[in-house]
C-alpha cells in the first residue's frame, strides 16, 4: 500500500510540473468516472484468438465485469495534448495468483497516467481522441503489476471546459502474465476555477439626448395636450380612450346603445325580448308568446285543453271545468247512481238491483283515472247505535270490495261507517228512517 501511495504522489507531481512548462489551453480539471472491468475477455483472447472470441461469443457479459469507480485530474499540454492522471478501485470478480487467474473477490486498485491526443481543440462539441499510458495496479494489498494502456474514447463539451466522455482502454500488464484487462468507463469533468470576465472598457460617454415633451401614457399626444395623461387614448377624444358610457365593454363608436349595457353580439345593444316577457329571446322558445321564465318562455300549458292550465288542473290529461278544478263533473251522475245501491235488510249483502248503478260508477272511475271515492255507510235508529256502526261499516266495505274487484285500485278508495250518526230525515216516520238507511258516494279528485 506504501508502493501505490508513493506512485500516485510522483505521477501527479510528474504533471504538474510538466503542465508548468507546457501551453495548457485546458484549465486544470477534476473529474469522476464508473468503470465495468473485465478481466475475461482478454484472458480468451490470449488462450484463443481474437476471430474466435468474437466468432464464439466468449467475450465478458456485463454480468462477468467488476463495476467501480474512479477520480480523474487533467491537464492540458496544448490543444490537442492533455495530460489525465486517475485513480480508482473496485471489487474484482477475479482473484489472482501469479500466472493464474481464479473466480475470487479481491479488492483492485489501479492507478494510471495517459496522454490523450484530441482530434479537435476544446470548442468542438463532441471530440474524438486516442489515449496511451502507463499504469499501476495493485491486487488485495498483495500483488503489484506495471502494464501499459491504450484505447479510444470521445468528449461531449458542456460548456467552458466541463464535459463528459466515454472511452474503452486495454491494460497491458508487463510485470506478469495473463492479468490483461479492459476498462470500458463513462465520466464528467470541469474546471477547478472559472475563467475570469473580460474587463469591460467604460462606455463612451454620448452627447445628451434631445428635449422631448413628457408623454406619461405613451399614447403619443404630449401631456400639455392630454386631458387623459395618463391613460391612453386617441386624439379624437384629446388623448382620452373612445368612451363606453353604459359600461359594456363597447365603445360607444361600435355601440347601438350606447346608454343601455348590451352585449357584443346585438352591437352593444341588449338580447332582445319580443313578446316582453322577461325571457330574452335567446333564451325563450316561445319568443313571440308571452311566457314564464319556467317553461323556457311559453305560457302554462293546459294538456287537455280545458282551459285550465296543467298547474292549477287537477286532472290535466282529461278535459273538465275551471268550478271543478279541471276535473270533469262526475259528481252529479254518481249522486243519482248512490240513490238506487240497497242491501238486504239487516245484511252487508248487496242486493242485485245495485249491480247495474255500481258498475256505471266503476265505468266513470275508469274514464277519469285521477279522481277518487269515498264511500259512506249510514242506518236509522232503530236498535243500538254501535250495531248499527258496525253494519254500516260492513256495508260500506261489501261495496270497496266490490269496486276493487272490477279493477279499481285500492289506493282510490276510502270506506267508513257512520251507522246512525248522520241522518238527512227524522227517525220517527218509517218514510224519514228510510231516507236515513242509504250509502253515499262522493267523488274527489
Amino acid at each position: 500500500m506504501k508502493k501505490t501511495i508513493f506512485s500516485i504522489a510522483a505521477i501527479l507531481i510528474m504533471a504538474n510540473s510538466f503542465s508548468q512548462t507546457t501551453s495548457s489551453p485546458r484549465d486544470p480539471s477534476l473529474g469522476i468516472g464508473f468503470f465495468l472491468k473485465d478481466f475475461l475477455t482478454p484472458v480468451n483472447i490470449r488462450t484463443y484468438s481474437f476471430g474466435k472470441v468474437l466468432s464464439n461469443g466468449n467475450y465478458a457479459k456485463p454480468s462477468d465485469m467488476s463495476f467501480g469507480i474512479d477520480a480523474h485530474y487533467y491537464q492540458g499540454l496544448t490543444r490537442h495534448l492533455d495530460f489525465k492522471g486517475s485513480v480508482g478501485g473496485c471489487f474484482s470478480k477475479f482473484g489472482y495468483t501469479p500466472n493464474n487467474l481464479s473466480a475470487q473477490e479481491n479488492f483492485v486498485l489501479d492507478l494510471t497516467g495517459q496522454i490523450n491526443v484530441k482530434l479537435f481543440t476544446d470548442k468542438a462539441i463532441i471530440n474524438p481522441y486516442v489515449t496511451g499510458g502507463l499504469g499501476l495496479t495493485e491486487f488485495n494489498t498483495s500483488y503489484l503489476f506495471g502494464s501499459l494502456n491504450g484505447g479510444a474514447g470521445f468528449e461531449i463539451n458542456v460548456s467552458n471546459n466541463t464535459f463528459f466522455y466515454i472511452q474503452t482502454v486495454y491494460d497491458f500488464v508487463v510485470t506478469h502474465k495473463n492479468v490483461d484487462n479492459l476498462n470500458y468507463s463513462i465520466g464528467y469533468a470541469e474546471p477547478l476555477t472559472k475563467k475570469s470576465k473580460p474587463v469591460k472598457l467604460a462606455p463612451v460617454p454620448l452627447p445628451p439626448p434631445p428635449v422631448v415633451e413628457k408623454d406619461t401614457d405613451g399614447d403619443g399626444i404630449p401631456d400639455s395636450e392630454d386631458k387623459c395623461p395618463t391613460v391612453p387614448g386617441i386624439v379624437k377624444y384629446h388623448g382620452c380612450p373612445i368612451p363606453d358610457t353604459d359600461h359594456d365593454g363597447i365603445n360607444d363608436e361600435q355601440d347601438s346603445c350606447p346608454t343601455v349595457p348590451g352585449v357584443a353580439r346585438y352591437h352593444g345593444c341588449p338580447v332582445p325580448d319580443t313578446d316582453g316577457d322577461g325571457v330574452n329571446d335567446e333564451q325563450d322558445s316561445c319568443p313571440t308568446v308571452k311566457g314564464v321564465a319556467k317553461y323556457h318562455g311559453c305560457p302554462i300549458p293546459d294538456t287537455d285543453g280545458d282551459g285550465v292550465n296543467d298547474e292549477e288542473d287537477k286532472c290535466p290529461t282529461v278535459p273538465g271545468t275551471k268550478e271543478n278544478f279541471g276535473c270533469p263533473e262526475i259528481q252529479k251522475k254518481i249522486n243519482e247512481l248512490a240513490k238506487s245501491v240497497y242491501f238486504n235488510s239487516g245484511t252487508a249483502t248487496i242486493s242485485s238491483k245495485a249491480m247495474k248503478p255500481l258498475n256505471e260508477v266503476i265505468d266513470i272511475l275508469k274514464a277519469n283515472p285521477s279522481a277518487k271515492l269515498t264511500i259512506e255507510g249510514h242506518t236509522d235508529n232503530t236498535g243500538k247505535a254501535e250495531a248499527n256502526k258496525k253494519l254500516s261499516q260492513r256495508r260500506a266495505d261489501a261495496i270497496a270490495d266490490y269496486i276493487k274487484k272490477k279493477g279499481i285500485d285500492a289506493s282510490r278508495l276510502t270506506a267508513t261507517g257512520y251507522g246512525d250518526e248522520k241522518p238527512v230525515a227524522e227517525n220517527t216516520t218509517a218514510a224519514g228512517k228510510a231516507l236515513n238507511r242509504r250509502v253515499e258516494l262522493k267523488a274527489n279528485y
